[in-house]
């Protein structure tokens, strides 16, 4: 199971980073329906794979994980991410799912189920969190690239 999560991961980001990074510096920077730029929503990315990154080493390694959500609007507008060259965001975006593949890829299938508790949310396991990242990912991934 941890290798098809990690797969799925790789597989990910192989295939959108090549996408992302044929876009230009203008199309990445303009705003679409009054909400994130391209920039800020994959600067949202990065503040995503950030916090689950610490998520997937705590819940790998403690018997339970408990910890907290993290304000979006906040995070994104406080790294200024709408600042930043787009290629330079590209490729930490890309750099830091490569550590996160090899962190998934090395978690004990049994660790899977730990308990984890993100925020006042349902109690799911590390597995579901780790499919949720990606699938989250996925999702904003599609949007920056079809917007």
């Amino acid at each position: 199971m941890v290798f098809e999560l990690a797969q799925l991961l790789q597989t990910t980001v192989d295939g959108e980073f090549r996408r992302l990074s044929a876009m230009t510096e203008e199309a990445a920077a303009a705003k679409a329906d009054g909400k994130w730029s391209r920039k800020q929503e994959l600067g949202h990315l990065i503040d995503s794979a950030s916090n689950n990154h610490l998520r997937f080493v705590r819940a790998a390694l403690e018997p339970e994980y408990q910890g907290p959500g993290y304000d979006q609007n906040g995070c994104v507008e406080l790294h200024g991410y709408e600042n930043l060259p787009w290629s330079d965001l590209v490729e930490f975006w890309r750099r830091y799912n490569l550590l996160l593949v090899k962190l998934v890829s090395r978690i004990p299938d049994e660790k899977l189920g730990t308990a984890c508790r993100i925020a006042d949310g349902p109690e799911v396991t590390l597995g579901f969190v780790i499919e949720d990242y990606v699938r989250h990912m996925k999702h904003h991934l599609e949007h920056i690239l079809r917007a």
